[in-house]
């Protein structure tokens, strides 16, 4: 079975940066697409950003020259980088994941982000 575990949430303040990881087991990772979605309470789900197994990205305009998502597949790892964070970043972001074969999403846990002063 695939699994995705997250880390790197956490609170900070206005304007400041965070680093989301996720790390991919079972599953051939060089071959899937891999993204961020967030989910904040009373909104609408987003995917956030994704990235091909080419390495070809994509982002959603609400966080577009602030996010960078990247992979590293020899470590089996998605990074998204967030800077310039503020209050309407708050959300918990999940890593996915999207097979190769059919499609299917494999959603991680989540991580809490917290953009607060």
């Amino acid at each position: 079975q695939v699994q995705l575990v997250e880390s790197g949430g956490g609170l900070v303040q206005p304007g400041g940066s965070l680093r989301l990881s996720c790390v991919a087991s079972g599953s051939i990772f060089s071959l899937s697409v891999m993204g961020w979605y967030r989910q904040a309470p009373g909104k609408q789900r987003e995917l956030v950003a994704s990235i091909t197994s080419s390495g070809n990205t994509t982002y959603a305009d609400s966080v577009k020259g602030r996010f960078t998502i990247s992979r590293d597949n020899a470590k089996n790892t998605v990074l998204l980088q967030m800077n310039s964070l503020n209050p309407e970043d708050t959300a918990v972001y999940y890593c996915i994941r999207v097979g190769p074969r059919y499609g299917f999403i494999t959603w991680g846990q989540g991580t809490q982000v917290t953009v607060s002063s």
